[in-house]
């Protein structure tokens, strides 16, 4: 019954966040929902048994691309023209 219920609390973090990325003006704010969806994936994977493929999307998403994003997005300023 719980894992239903977190499964369920972190289904709708996915959607939310998957939402929020794409309508975000902000582009480090979108940054920051990226990985939240990406942390809601990868748990998405761990409830369904799935452990190496979730610790993958935890090291190489959100460890190494969503990191490198935002260190990209930090050293070239972000402004708009």
């Amino acid at each position: 019954m719980i894992y239903t219920v977190l499964f369920v609390i972190f289904g709708i973090i996915l959607v939310v966040s998957a939402l929020k990325s794409v309508s975000e003006k902000n582009i480090v704010h979108s940054a920051v929902w990226l990985l939240f969806f990406m942390i809601s994936v990868a748990s998405l994977f761990f409830f369904l048994g799935a452990s190496f493929i979730g610790s993958v999307e935890l090291l190489v998403y959100v460890g190494a691309i969503v990191s490198l994003l935002v260190f990209t997005l930090m050293l070239t300023g972000g402004e708009d023209s």
